[in-house]
């Protein structure tokens, strides 16, 4: 694994060198700007009280690369965050960062398409063919992921606007509520009596899709379309009028011996929910007996995804990406007026249901940048303070830019099969953010902590230290 990671990271730079990228070193030890995952904090010795943080990203500095003339910029570099760990996810990884400037959202993507296509092909023999573009709001219709797994051949049909009148108070109170949304899963072949699910499976995946907040998972075999409502196996069934069963049997398209599975809650428990669930039966025994799953590489690029998400409990807006991507043509006004309609000019690549890379176009507009803030609830004094330097440069006038950045650690592996990003890195951390090898993290002694300005709460741990 190690050695294959080291051919991926040489094709990247022989490929990034051929195109006229170079590779520029950024700090290390930066600013904490408190947007999006936790900061590792490195307390400052010298000044007291003050901190620096570890880098999640390059983002700024290689924007004002670009503001300073280097308009092919790259480097594969280890960015740190303290988040809740899982499996393709560790403390600290590597990210193949890249940023250009006068191009294009189009020209972007086709250059590193091509990049990853050639780093394929020439360590694993593997030919990724086309990637199609999807927008963010079809994958989420059709997949309720923004990273769908293409292998898998099972998509959701929208069923909402059908269950507004239905008796069956779970279906209609969803599609009756604010962001509330019902969908049709149909797996065919999962009713027959011989071959399809058992009874203990449906019962497993009703207690599957718990795990994502549904309450539970409601279904209907269609056992003999001909016999109508007769010919339909469901404990629901009675109270969903004929109109909408009709409807729902003409949507998914469903046929004698299929199986419907339905979601009917919030869009987001519902997309999570019904969305494991596709995973999951793709994956599953009977989904690859049944070609409900293709083994192969499924690329795609996923487009158009809003500038802002609306966070209830902080209760206003936060950046999908972050507050950098600029916003579509002509959408900069809405940014105040309506920032849910926002669109962004972002775009993520994804492999098998993994997001391999993600970028967008850079905003090089002070006012268009102010606008993002004001839309964020980032008061000018409060943008200034953490993000003055950036802001400066661009009042001095910047080239328009963009660019991304590929996860190193899951390109590899992807490749590699392996079950964690974890086995495709040397000395990596537990998913208690812990080295088995080291200790780290460690005590360390009362001296050290003097000299950094710093007391524990709990001085008794500080204590064991030797």
């Amino acid at each position: 694994n190690l050695m294959l990671r080291y051919k991926v990271s040489m094709e990247v730079r022989k490929f990034l060198d051929e195109n006229g990228f170079i590779d520029i070193e950024t700090p290390m030890l930066t600013k904490s700007t408190p947007e999006g995952a936790r900061d590792y904090l490195v307390p400052s010795r010298v000044h007291d009280g003050h901190f620096f943080a570890l880098p999640q990203s390059p983002q700024l500095f290689k924007q004002l690369l670009m503001v300073a003339g280097y308009d092919r910029y790259y480097q594969i570099v280890k960015c740190f965050r303290d988040e809740d760990l899982r499996a393709d996810r560790q403390p600290e990884f590597t990210q193949i960062d890249i940023e250009t400037s006068f191009l294009d959202e189009q020209e972007i993507r086709d250059i590193f398409q091509d990049m990853i296509k050639r780093v394929f092909k020439n360590t694993i023999n593997v030919d990724l063919g086309e990637f199609p573009v999807m927008t963010y709001a079809d994958a989420m219709h059709l997949y309720g992921s923004d990273k769908p797994d293409l292998r898998v051949k099972l998509q959701f049909t929208e069923v909402t606007d059908v269950m507004t009148d239905v008796d069956f108070k779970v279906f209609s109170g969803a599609a009756t509520m604010k962001g509330g949304r019902v969908v049709a899963l149909c797996i065919p072949g999962a009713a027959r009596e011989t071959g399809g699910m058992s009874r203990g499976e449906i019962d497993g995946y009703t207690e599957f899709v718990k795990i994502y907040g549904a309450k539970g998972l409601a279904y209907i075999k269609v056992n003999e379309l001909a016999k109508g409502r007769d010919g339909l196996q469901s404990p629901i069934v009675k109270n969903i009028h004929d109109a909408a069963i009709a409807e729902v049997l003409k949507r998914t398209g469903a046929k004698d011996g299929d199986l419907i599975f339905f979601g009917a809650d919030k869009a987001k428990v519902v997309n999570d929910a019904i969305g494991a669930l596709r995973i999951k039966i793709g994956h599953s025994e009977f989904g690859k007996k049944n070609g409900l799953f293709e083994n192969a590489w499924r690329p795609l690029w996923v487009v158009d995804f809003p500038m802002f998400e609306y966070d209830d409990e902080a209760e206003r807006y936060t950046a999908t990406h972050h507050p950098f991507t600029a916003p579509k043509d002509g959408h900069e006004d809405w940014m105040v007026t309506a920032p849910e309609k926002c669109i962004s000019k972002g775009y993520d690549m994804v492999l098998n249901g993994w997001e391999m890379g993600g970028g967008s176009v850079r905003i090089h507009r002070a006012d268009v940048q102010q606008k993002v803030f004001d839309a964020l609830k980032i008061t000018p004094e409060e943008a200034q303070i953490k993000f003055g330097f950036l802001l400066d440069a661009l009042q001095y006038g910047a080239p328009p830019h963009g660019g991304l950045a590929f996860g190193l650690d899951r390109i590899v592996t992807l490749m590699t099969g392996a079950e964690s990003i974890r086995d495709v890195i040397a000395f990596p951390k537990t998913q208690r953010a812990q080295c088995l090898l080291t200790d780290a993290p460690s005590l360390v002694d009362e001296k050290q902590l003097k000299e950094l300005h710093i007391r524990l709460r709990n001085p008794i741990e500080a204590a064991k230290v030797a």
